[in-house]
Formats: C-alpha cells, structure tokens, sequence
C-alpha cells in the first residue's frame, strides 16, 4: 500500500473566466522510503503541488492521504498537528531568523513540543551533528557561508524527525559544488530511511531522485 497518495488532485485559482487551473486531475503515489524528485518549468504547478503536500494549500477537489490520513478533512489544528508530526520543509531562500544562532534556529521548531530545554538542545545537536555543523552552532546567519545556511535549513527541517522531508529548490541558490554536497546530505538522510519529494529545475540534481515527477502545465506528463 502507498504511504502517500495523491487522487485527482484539482487545485484552480480564481472563478469562472479568470479561472486557473494550476493542477489538474493529478494522481500519483509514494512509497515510505522513496526519493522523489519533481521537474518543470516555472509555472508547471510544482511549488503549487509542493504547498498541497505540505497541508498548506487545500486542492479544489481530490484527495490527499498520508499513512492513511485524509489530511484535508482535518480540522486546520488537527491539520498542524499533521505538519508537526509528519513533514519537514526545506525552502529555497533559508527562512533563517538572523538574530538567532544557528543552534537557536535549528531549535524553533521544538518551541511547540513538550520536552526540557536540554532535551531540546540535544535534539538541535544531533540534527546539526547529521549536517556536518555542529562547530558553528553559535555562529549567526550572516557568519556562515550559502551552503551552511542551506544546511542548518536542513538540520531544523529534520530536528523533529520527521518521516517526510518536502524541499523546494534546495539547491537554488547554491554553486555546484556546494549543490553536490547538500544533495549528497540529501541523499544520505533518503538512505537513512526519510522519505524525501523535492522540487528542482536541476536535471543534475534529479539524479539523486529514485523517481521523477514530471508536470507540464498542471498535468502530470510522466512518472518514471
């Protein structure tokens, strides 16, 4: 049985003859464990697609279920309390606050959960031990290089461990070499068993992917 499924995914903008359509009867699903990558032009309708995935953009019509949760028949706080639990985010532009440490942002994401402050400090350890950061930890933003700031982004999406990681582009912004590193990152924590679905305009960075999604104006043109 699929861990994520997708079923005749509609998700239109505006009414009547203003109306567009940026997914259209899309279907699709993920096996735990699969690295996906998904490919386009701008405006195909991926972020839109990434944005449903990540419980943030109810569809028009059509289902979305994770581990057998119709995540848009949530309530919206039963539907946060799905993102806390299920998904991670890494996002193009970092998302860095930059008066915080790289310790103290890998740790936003644990404000919300229930445990000490030491254990939330061990939490952002270990996430920025798995990125290969944990000798700048009291570095600010603006003292560390694009590549570490792509990396602490990474540490704070997989702090809560999370079983889906959702990166948009993650490589962006970044040269090639530091692209083929945070990939390589990537890929080890795909290998390590998280279930990663990654927008990219990189036929390089594809590669890492088991699988490739391809859309076309909304459409879903090919799975492979």
């Amino acid at each position: 049985m699929s861990y994520i499924s997708a079923k005749n995914l509609v998700k239109t903008y505006g009414n009547g003859d203003a109306a567009v359509t940026a997914i259209s009867e899309m279907n699709f699903a993920i096996a735990s464990g699969e690295f996906i990558g998904v490919m386009g032009e701008s405006g195909s309708g991926k972020s839109t697609l990434l944005s449903v995935m990540g419980a943030m953009n109810a569809p028009s019509s059509g289902s979305f279920v994770v581990d057998d949760i119709d995540v848009y028949r949530l309530q919206s706080e039963k539907r946060a309390d799905f993102r806390r639990e299920f998904l991670g985010f890494i996002f193009q532009s970092f998302h860095l606050v930059p008066y915080l440490t790289v310790l103290e942002n890998v740790m936003l994401p644990l404000s919300i959960v229930k445990v000490g402050k030491k254990k939330k400090r061990e939490m952002a350890e270990a996430a920025l031990t798995d990125v290969g950061l944990l000798n700048k930890i009291h570095r600010l933003p603006n003292q560390i290089s694009g590549g570490e700031k792509e990396r602490v982004a990474i540490a704070r999406a997989i702090v809560n461990q999370p079983p889906i990681l959702l990166a948009d582009e993650p490589t962006g912004n970044l040269d090639t070499k530091t692209s083929r590193e945070i990939m390589s990152l990537l890929r080890k924590l795909n290998q390590d068993g998280m279930t990663i679905v990654m927008v990219t305009h990189s036929p390089e960075c594809a590669r890492y992917a088991g699988r490739v999604l391809q859309i076309s104006d909304g459409i879903l043109v090919s799975d492979n």
